[in-house]
């Protein structure tokens, strides 16, 4: 079973954040996946990042805007 745990380098040992939930002896491999620390975002931002993500999917030409104008099938003369 594998898990994921956050921790803390302090004082040349690292410290978990949380317990680890092991018995005592038990052997690891460690893997070490270092965090860039980021400074806070404001909503405007995060919300920029969003927007100038790229579209997936189909694109079509309905915008929506002409949603009341939009002839269904059954309405084509």
């Amino acid at each position: 079973m594998s898990k994921q745990i956050s921790a803390i380098y302090e004082d040349g040992v690292i410290r978990p954040l949380e317990p680890p939930g092991l018995t005592e002896g038990e052997e690891l491999d460690v893997v070490l996946l270092p965090r860039r620390k980021q400074r806070a975002k404001s909503a405007a931002q995060i919300l920029a990042e969003i927007a100038a993500l790229p579209l997936e999917g189909q694109q079509d030409a309905f915008s929506g805007v002409e949603h009341d104008s939009v002839l269904y099938k059954e309405d084509e003369p």
